[in-house]
């Protein structure tokens, strides 16, 4: 079985609901308009029928909600969202195996409720944030009773970037050029979140606390050694002397992390994280639909970089289904 934990989908009435309230001028209209398989099931299926025992875990596309609409607004859509996600897996439990929740970040009491209800109610396997919440980072103490909840209940948070168009590559400019903000501005986004949650200390509060990267880590394997001379033992490169709330090496704590696949079909990119942090630490993630082929490019060249990794069989299976079954207690 191949258990894709990071594709994308906009269900029908949650996407009506959205649209209907962010401003005309929100470039997600366009994306939605130009990626039919967030919404349309029958493409979707299309593109699943390709491959044997290929199943899906479902996460709500971007935006994040507390991003575009006020905490009352997010609340309503968050369990709108979650309601018609669990729906369909009910209804397709041979195309979804389970779902991630949508919460309403923008209120955390709310965000800690709709939790409760996801996983309790609606049998979710995990929730979803993103790299900051409405400009705030990641390890702001009023999220820390999200990681505690999450450690309770010993299932994932999965870590999706977020880095507008409106950010310019320079302080000079007003806005970013040539998907500067996407292609490189989201894995240093990621690559800063994770960096956060390191180097506050959020793993030894909280050693149980599960977080999946989306893109297979970002930057941080390709820089190993990078992170290493920097911060290794409390010292920063020549010497200089920086913050730290950890008590082992940085790398250690950054190799907590489990990581998708989504690579875009780079198989060397893989063996680079495969380096890093083993297969018990990687799972199958597309990042579906988000090509230029309506998803039919990123599953295709996902499956096939990592059967063409050069490890053992046992660790692709790992990669695959295993890990994902493990860590969000999916049935076998």
């Amino acid at each position: 079985m191949k258990i894709d934990i990071f594709p994308h989908i906009l269900p029908t009435k949650y996407k009506e609901a959205l649209t209907s309230k962010v401003a005309p001028g929100f470039y997600q209209h366009e994306i939605i308009a130009a990626v039919p398989t967030l919404a349309d099931l029958d493409i979707r299926f299309r593109i699943m029928d390709q491959y044997e025992d290929y199943v899906q875990v479902l996460t709500i596309a971007s935006p994040p909600i507390e991003n575009v609409v006020g905490p009352k607004d997010a609340i309503e859509l968050a369990k709108l969202a979650n309601d018609e996600m669990a729906e369909l897996v009910t209804k397709y439990p041979d195309r979804f195996i389970s779902a991630v929740a949508c919460l309403p970040m923008n209120d955390i009491d709310a965000a800690l409720k709709e939790v409760d209800r996801a996983i309790s109610e609606l049998k979710f396997c995990g929730v979803q944030i993103f790299t900051d919440i409405n400009g705030k980072p990641i390890d702001s103490p009023e999220f820390m009773p999200l990681y505690e909840k999450m450690t309770n209940y010993d299932l994932p948070i999965w870590l999706h970037p977020r880095r507008e168009r409106t950010v310019p590559d320079y302080p000079d400019e007003d806005s970013s050029k040539y998907g500067v903000f996407s292609t490189f501005g989201w894995p240093y986004e990621t690559s800063v979140a994770m960096t956060r949650l390191v180097f506050s200390g959020t793993f030894d509060r909280y050693p149980n606390l599960k977080v999946i990267t989306h893109h297979c880590g970002a930057m941080v394997p390709y820089f190993e050694q990078r992170i290493a001379t920097f911060h290794d033992f409390g010292k920063m490169r020549l010497g200089i002397m920086h913050e730290h709330h950890f008590k082992g090496r940085p790398l250690d704590y950054y190799r907590m992390f489990y990581n998708d696949t989504a690579v875009c079909g780079s198989t060397p990119a893989l063996m680079c994280a495969y380096a890093f942090c083993g297969a018990e630490h990687m799972l199958f993630g597309t990042d579906m639909p988000y090509d230029n082929q309506i998803g039919y490019r990123y599953v295709r060249e996902t499956i096939r970089s990592i059967e063409e990794m050069d490890i053992p069989d046992s660790d692709k299976k790992k990669i695959f289904a295993d890990n994902a079954r493990k860590l969000m207690r999916l049935p076998m």
